[in-house]
């Protein structure tokens, strides 16, 4: 089990609208996006004038296109999480960080975050792609507290906008970029807990979702959906069998009609269900953990929120975020 003190995200500010998308002329409607994703907007690192005159057809230029690196979207989303748990940087011992394309091969993106949060802790990075959030809780939930300092730092950033080739019009409107970062501990309690971490992969899947050195995002878009729903729909009821009825819900952010799907699948009533897909799109390893931030003051004590996550490699995460206790609602975002 870990307890989690602080939870922050951060959206870059520049946002691409499907009238945007539909304006570049691929077949890509407004319509058509809404209907086959049910996403409305999303906001990424990329100057748009970048996106309309290049379309991004060499993603090695992506970097020089962007407003922030992930270290500073990283950085970002820290500090808010650092204010939410009312410790300081140099109250952390461990810096995890995960992406599902990182800035850097070498070094680890969780060095990054730590320089620009200036703060000279052990770094190194645990990646499972869009489950990554999961996948680092249920590593640490698995260790001696003793063996772990008291306070780390879990932080997902995500700049898939920068690998999406912008003439793909089954790419273009799926991504949006974010980051998200966690304050958590093995050892100080606190009134909300990660629990019942699970992680399952199937490997011989590893190609159905990529994003190569150098080249754009792909994926097997039929297989991975039916894939996702069925271990999001398999995850869920795990977790209701074992805690009954009145859970929330938040899943990966793929797409809203897959959300759907599950929830209904597994009897989540709409209220119960939250999601961020529609204003943000799929923000990879960032998207359930931002929407657990932004649903922060919806929390109350005795609520059971599961989460439930699915990336590439093919890798999947169920945990259960349980709240015990009375929590500070105030927000620093």
């Amino acid at each position: 089990m870990l307890y989690l003190h602080g939870i922050g995200h951060f959206h870059p500010e520049t946002l691409i609208t499907n009238a945007f998308l539909a304006d570049l002329d691929i077949g890509c409607s407004e319509e058509w996006i809404m209907e086959r994703l049910g996403i409305e907007s999303r906001r990424t690192v990329l100057d748009l004038d970048y996106i309309r005159t290049t379309r991004n057809n060499d993603p090695r230029g992506a970097r020089e296109a962007s407003s922030y690196t992930q270290a500073q979207m990283g950085a970002r989303a820290a500090r808010s999480a650092l204010e939410r748990a009312g410790v300081n940087a140099g109250d952390i011992g461990l810096v995890l960080c995960g992406s599902s394309a990182s800035d850097y091969l070498s070094p680890a993106q969780a060095s990054c975050v730590a320089a620009e949060l200036g703060i000279t802790v052990p770094c190194f990075d645990v990646n499972s792609a869009c489950s990554s959030f999961g996948t680092q809780a249920t590593m640490l939930s698995g260790m001696r507290p003793d063996a772990l300092p008291p306070f780390i730092l879990m932080v997902n950033p995500e700049s898939l906008t920068q690998v999406v080739d912008y003439s793909d019009r089954r790419a273009v409107p799926i991504f949006g970029d974010c980051a998200t970062a966690a304050v958590v501990s093995a050892s100080v309690p606190s009134n909300i807990a990660i629990e019942n971490c699970r992680i399952e992969s199937n490997p011989g899947g590893w190609n159905k979702v990529m994003v190569p050195r150098n080249k754009h995002f792909s994926q097997d878009g039929n297989a991975v959906q039916g894939f996702a729903i069925r271990k999001a729909t398999e995850g869920l009821r795990r977790l209701q069998a074992e805690y009954g009825d009145g859970l929330k819900f938040i899943g990966h952010q793929a797409n809203l009609g897959m959300l759907k799907t599950v929830a209904e699948r597994c009897g989540i009533d709409e209220t119960d269900h939250w999601h961020n897909v529609v204003e943000y799109g799929n923000t990879g390893c960032s998207s359930a953990p931002s929407v657990l931030i932004q649903y922060w003051d919806r929390l109350a004590p005795g609520d059971r929120v599961t989460l439930v996550l699915v990336g590439s490699g093919l890798t999947w995460v169920s945990m259960m975020v349980t709240v015990n206790g009375a929590i500070k609602q105030e927000s620093p975002l």
